[in-house]
């Protein structure tokens, strides 16, 4: 039976799109997959999860990415947008999976495939730690390109998450137009300015 994994990274980021990952592995590739490790792609280092991400990229029958905008998660909200975002990368794999397992509690609306939300799933799937990584990688990529764009926010190393220096930055310059205006820490005007990139 043909699983796909599928989970999304930046849920909790101020800043750039939500992002997410679908992954089907051949049952083959799972003992060398979980013999390496591939966990919850939280626990693990930037170098590992790039060279994981190598591997599960390496091994999968198919791998997606699809991510949700600035613009829609503060239109839909981010819970819809990171949904749309797991939608995306499952529409888009060439091969038909039977059974996407989903982390979290939320079923994906419209979905055509059967799908099994799963809590924790990151945990207790490798299919869904597997796409864990590889959105984490992808959407970290991503981040440290916009980064030499909006150097004043530190993104290189916060990769758009809320830290101390990010927060003083959003104070001190306003939010840019890939801030999630919708998320209370960028609903702020900098000081004596009107924002960047307005």
């Amino acid at each position: 039976m043909s699983l796909a994994g599928v989970d999304e990274a930046g849920r909790g980021a101020l800043f750039g799109p939500v992002v997410a990952a679908a992954v089907i592995l051949p049952p083959a590739a799972l003992p060398e997959l979980a013999a390496s490790q591939v966990r919850d792609s939280k626990q693990l280092s930037s170098y590992r999860r790039q060279q994981l991400a190598e591997k599960i990229c390496t091994l999968a029958v198919d791998w997606r990415v699809g991510f949700a905008t600035t613009a829609e998660i503060d239109r839909m909200n981010i819970l819809q947008a990171s949904l749309l975002a797991m939608k995306r990368a499952l529409t888009k794999l060439k091969v038909q999976p039977e059974l996407c397992l989903v982390d979290g509690n939320q079923a994906i609306e419209d979905l055509l495939v059967p799908q099994q939300t799963l809590v924790k799933g990151d945990e207790r799937s490798l299919t869904i730690a597997a796409a864990s990584i590889i959105a984490k990688v992808w959407r970290d990529a991503l981040i440290m390109r916009l980064a030499t764009k909006y150097p004043m926010y530190d993104l290189v190393s916060n990769k758009g998450y809320g830290t101390a220096r990010h927060l003083q930055a959003l104070q001190q310059y306003g939010p840019s137009r890939l801030h999630r205006l919708s998320f209370r820490p960028c609903q702020i005007r900098a000081m004596g300015t009107g924002g960047v990139g307005e």
